[in-house]
């Protein structure tokens, strides 16, 4: 469940079905003193054109739309006696367009090509804010989606590199908390070559920040982060010295972050 802000009234968005659905009931509240949400939203669904342009909707997207109620819906749209609310429009057509939900962020939500529409019965300029806000949310969707999976790459490259300090740097007699100290080590020696400082370091100089260096890394910092990983487990397997491999997983970041920034600096995502 997402919120954007659209002419200072807070619209919310959940996920049904993988599908945006926005709130119709927060986009009507923006109509101040004109009447309650759900009597706009009511009078909205009965004109025949919003009728012709839900159905439509449905004809396209849902297989299990019942086309006989909806013609029959069709009919009598635009008479002074037609009474159509959401849950009846469901019900009877098997709409999957619309939805109703109860409790906490309860009210009606439409598919986002609904609610785009549903934003001229406001005002056209809310519509057209609407949709502007709503894009401003894909893009950082998106932004924070590529973040994750380099971040994921970088868990697992991880492995790679704690297999081979397992093979590699760890005595067989050893204990576990020897154990734990030299992959903390090994995991310093990546965050000093490419961060400048230790996670210890970067903990005493952001104690009020949750998670750890890399979870707040940029995301060119976690592509390099997975190449320098392959690399020390590469380094380490060759038996290279830790003092040594440092320097050179520092140079091959200062070379890998050089390159990144010339084909597209990404920033920090929030």
């Amino acid at each position: 469940m997402s919120t954007i802000t659209v002419e200072n009234t807070s619209v919310t968005i959940l996920k049904e079905n993988n599908e945006d659905y926005i709130s119709l009931t927060d986009m009507a509240n923006s109509k101040n003193g004109e009447s309650r949400a759900a009597d706009i939203i009511k009078n909205w669904i009965r004109t025949r054109f919003t009728l012709e342009f839900i159905g439509t909707w449905e004809i396209i997207n849902n297989p299990c739309f019942k086309v006989v109620e909806f013609d029959h819906f069709k009919t009598q749209a635009g008479l002074p006696s037609f009474v159509l609310s959401v849950s009846e429009w469901i019900e009877r057509t098997n709409a999957i367009g619309l939805i109703v939900k109860k409790g906490k962020y309860g009210g009606t939500y439409a598919h986002k090509d609904i609610a785009f529409e549903f934003g001229s019965a406001i005002s056209v300029q809310f519509k057209l804010y609407l949709i502007k806000e709503f894009q401003r949310l894909k893009e950082k969707e998106h932004q924070q989606l590529g973040w994750s999976a380099k971040r994921e790459l970088a868990k697992i490259n991880y492995l790679i590199h704690t297999d081979a300090i397992k093979e590699h740097l760890i005595p067989k007699s050893i204990s576990k908390k020897q154990a734990s100290i030299i992959y903390a080590s090994e995991a310093d020696v990546l965050n000093v070559a490419l961060f400048g400082k230790t996670a210890k370091e970067w903990r005493e100089e952001y104690p009020e920040s949750k998670g750890n260096i890399r979870d707040h890394a940029h995301l060119n910092e976690l592509i390099c982060l997975s190449n320098l990983e392959n690399i020390n487990a590469l380094l380490i397997n060759e038996n290279m010295k830790q003092s040594e491999r440092l320097i050179k997983l520092n140079q091959i970041a200062i070379k890998q972050m050089t390159l990144l920034k010339t084909i597209g600096a990404r920033p920090q995502l929030e």
